[in-house]
């Protein structure tokens, strides 16, 4: 479980792929401090488990699964994630709940740059819409965010400088793929009056 609040950004140094498999090698600066073998990191909003540590680069396995359901399929050296390590039971919860678990692979449709603003509109699956409610949580690329604006096929969030800086927002262009992960909670609600 994590909280959506990303500890720092890592940069892949080597993708290996198979027939329904990939490893990927992420150097870091901070969340390898500690690290064991078995443990889950959130990368882009995926929960991963370490597999070998080398100083400060992990290493971690991509099961075909995670390859469909995520942007991971595209990933390539030199490309910058966002990593955060798992929470601690007596820690603070920063962001809200966040499993790694994702929905969907959403497109970034338009970023909205004016003075002192930034939105990224997000245009995704509708039938996961349900889940995407003003003033509610969603995650994306790992990353716990307040959703805005709220329409049939798409969504906005606002972005602070802070979160620009220490995500790889900062660096996000028109017609990028994300990962979503809606709201946990949300989906209990509903699938609860689903029954």
């Amino acid at each position: 479980m994590f909280s959506g609040i990303v500890e720092e950004k890592g940069v892949i140094q080597n993708v290996a792929r198979k027939e329904n498999f990939a490893t990927i090698t992420i150097k870091t600066d901070t969340v390898h401090k500690g690290a064991k073998i078995g443990d889950s990191l959130c990368v882009d909003g995926v929960c991963l488990t370490v597999t070998s540590k080398k100083g400060s680069v992990m290493r971690f396995d991509l099961m075909k699964e995670t390859l469909d359901a995520t942007t991971m399929k595209h990933y390539k050296p030199k490309r910058t994630v966002n990593l955060e390590r798992s929470l601690k039971v007596n820690g603070r919860l920063g962001g809200h709940f966040v499993s790694g678990h994702v929905d969907c692979v959403g497109r970034l449709k338009k970023i909205v740059t004016l003075p002192n603003y930034v939105e990224f509109q997000i245009e995704m699956d509708k039938p996961l819409m349900r889940y995407i409610v003003p003033k509610g949580s969603v995650t994306l690329d790992g990353v716990s965010l307040t959703v805005g604006e709220v329409k049939k096929k798409q969504f906005s969030v606002y972005l602070i400088p802070h979160t620009l800086d220490v995500t790889t927002f900062g660096i996000k262009t028109d017609g990028e793929e994300m990962n979503i992960e809606t709201d946990i909670l949300a989906k209990y609600v509903l699938q609860d009056q689903v029954s």
